[in-house]
């Protein structure tokens, strides 16, 4: 008997923990005081705590109302298979899935990847997980001595409920973003961007044909901070992929843009990007891949629209297929 199965993809935008040092209190440790208000801790010593930095700043936590949001999304769109990215580690990841969404998604997988920043990619899943594979220490030919994946490509095996088979294989990654600082020349940063992102792109797909057979059912998706369509990722074309949101439905009309020109010109987009006295520009990101076998599989692809032009928690909105299996 076929079933439906929803496999989507979100970035969570910087779901860092709430808390900022891992130090014990002791007095709060040692209970029956409750705190209600914010409270300020000064350490004396400098042991027992670790403060989270990038670039010189303090990597803040994701504020409640905006974790708020962001559940709610996931609620809303209620996919059976969630691939995650910007997530600081397997323990914020547990503690959201179990506080914020309340237990919907029993199995997360998280691996600690390469970023400097501290966002890895991850997966929350109703159906039960079989091996789960990182690929964090993969290397490119032309950069034999050099990490390739700025976060990962993680592959994990969706089991069927009782466990019997596998139903397809996920591949989760975080392609190299397009952010550049003020005090770089644009130009060849953006070329280094390039060539970074189409070395990885070609690393997912070399994996991917290794790790698979040419009867195998997988999905690669994630956030390629491109189009599907550009020359970065012309690997995942050239191994026969299938775009799974090439026309994708929609929860909700696009907010509108004024002018009126400044609409986007088609559904299949999940990120927007505006420069000032600009044109805004919207790119499907967010990329749900098939392989030939599974892609006779799909029924439909959706996009959880944003209510407002920055975004609802994130300046991506969440992407999923429906496949019947």
């Amino acid at each position: 008997m076929p079933m439906d199965i929803t496999v989507g993809t979100f970035n969570l935008n910087n779901l860092f923990s709430r808390y900022n040092f891992s130090a014990e209190v002791e007095i709060v440790r040692a209970g029956g005081i409750e705190v209600d208000a914010e409270v300020r801790f000064t350490f004396v010593e400098p042991v027992g705590y670790v403060f989270r930095s990038y670039m010189g700043k303090l990597v803040e936590p994701k504020s409640p109302a905006e974790r708020k949001i962001i559940a709610d999304r996931i609620r809303a769109i209620n996919v059976d298979v969630l691939a995650v990215q910007e997530v600081e580690d397997i323990g914020v990841l547990c503690q959201f899935a179990l506080e914020d969404l309340g237990g919907m998604y029993p199995y997360q997988v998280l691996v600690e990847g390469n970023d400097q920043r501290l966002i890895d990619v991850g997966l929350l899943s109703r159906y039960p997980i079989g091996g789960v594979t990182s690929w964090r220490f993969a290397v490119h030919p032309d950069e034999p001595h050099d990490y390739i994946f700025s976060r990962d490509l993680l592959e994990v095996d969706i089991l069927d409920p009782r466990r019997r088979e596998r139903l397809f294989t996920l591949f989760n990654t975080h392609l190299k973003s397009n952010y550049t600082r003020w005090d770089q020349d644009g130009a060849a940063a953006r070329a280094r961007i390039f060539d970074r992102r189409r070395r990885q792109a070609e690393a997912v797909a070399t994996i991917v044909e290794a790790r698979t057979r040419p009867n195998s059912r997988y999905v690669v998706t994630g956030d390629m901070n491109d189009g599907v369509d550009a020359a970065s990722l012309a690997a995942f074309r050239a191994a026969g992929w299938v775009n799974g949101l090439t026309a994708p439905k929609e929860t909700r009309p696009a907010k509108r843009e004024q002018p009126d020109a400044y609409n986007p010109p088609h559904t299949a987009w999940t990120h927007r990007y505006k420069l000032t006295r600009q044109p805004p520009q919207f790119e499907l990101y967010d990329q749900v891949w098939l392989s030939p076998p599974l892609a006779p599989k799909l029924v439909d692809g959706w996009i959880d629209r944003r209510t407002r032009h920055s975004g609802d928690g994130s300046d991506h909105d969440p992407a999923w297929v429906t496949l019947r299996l």
